[in-house]
């Protein structure tokens, strides 16, 4: 167990005084909670859905394995003996679950918009500390961070630039931000429709944005390169649907999942590629990923 206890956590709407943590849980003003909750607005996001994918895709879906592999591997450049990092867009906790393997030593926070996931995160990983925030607003001081995960957060806020230079506020100067989002703009399908995606994005304008945040880009690259063909014809077939009724849309969203879970070829394919990734740069792919440093 690592200590917060130079941590600032900002106090909560309504109270002055300054939470603390001490293991397990928070206190402030008499008052106890495992998760310290702020304000939140709207969300493209829903306990629904974050059910759905724990229930078709788990902790153990090929492409979401890869893309925790790629995070915890940026994660390791951080040349801080007990660095704190922010997994932002927590939900279930599998990238902090893998964070604490990999990292032992590493301060680690979870935080996401809905309360309801992260009461039971703060079951199973008793010792992280837990927020409610939206990302658009977070609460958190400057520079307080030695590095930021947030995979497959982005596409679900609206104004998704005030989230960047959020987490790059946030971030210690010499922090990484490990950034991942769904790629081809082109290929908005029924998926991104039920999972309500606001938008898929080109690697090149989110390097642009990274840039004027103020972010110095180390790596730009796709995952999912190698079953790329595979995915486009998907995804082009599954435009077709965009005006079924939500039922079917619904019945077809779960059973791609059920597929690709159980794809061993998908798993070898994604487990070669991101094995080179540290000597590649993939021109396209399922999921745009980027490491950005702040100067």
């Amino acid at each position: 167990m690592t200590s917060f206890d130079s941590f600032s956590w900002p106090p909560l709407p309504g109270y002055s005084a300054q939470p603390v943590w001490n293991g397990t849980c928070f206190s402030w003003d008499g008052r106890t909670s495992r998760v310290l909750a702020y304000a939140t607005e709207e969300s493209h996001w829903s306990e629904y859905l974050t059910s759905l994918h724990e229930i078709e895709a788990g902790h153990d879906h090929p492409i979401d394995r890869a893309s925790r592999r790629l995070a915890v591997a940026s994660m390791r450049r951080l040349a801080v003996d007990a660095p704190i990092i922010l997994d932002a867009g927590c939900s279930s906790g599998f990238v902090l679950e893998e964070l604490q393997q990999v990292l032992p030593h590493a301060r680690l926070i979870g935080a996401d918009y809905l309360r309801g996931p992260l009461e039971g995160l703060g079951q199973r990983m008793p010792h992280v500390p837990i927020l409610q925030f939206d990302l658009r607003k977070c609460p958190l001081p400057d520079a307080c961070l030695d590095g930021v995960t947030s995979l497959n957060v982005l596409e679900h806020i609206d104004d998704h630039e005030t989230a960047l230079a959020e987490i790059h506020r946030i971030l210690k100067p010499g922090g990484l931000a490990h950034i991942e989002v769904p790629a081809g703009p082109a290929l908005y399908d029924i998926y991104d429709e039920h999972l309500m995606h606001h938008r898929r994005y080109e690697l090149a304008g989110l390097v642009s944005l990274a840039r004027q945040t103020g972010f110095a880009v180390e790596q730009a690259t796709h995952l999912g390169c190698l079953v790329y063909p595979a995915f486009w014809w998907v995804k082009r077939r599954n435009r077709r649907g965009l005006n079924l009724p939500l039922e079917e849309k619904t019945r077809l969203v779960i059973a791609q999942i059920r597929a690709t879970r159980a794809n061993p070829l998908l798993a070898a394919l994604l487990r070669l590629e991101t094995a080179l990734g540290g000597l590649v740069s993939y021109p396209w792919g399922i999921r745009c990923v980027c490491r950005m440093r702040k100067p």
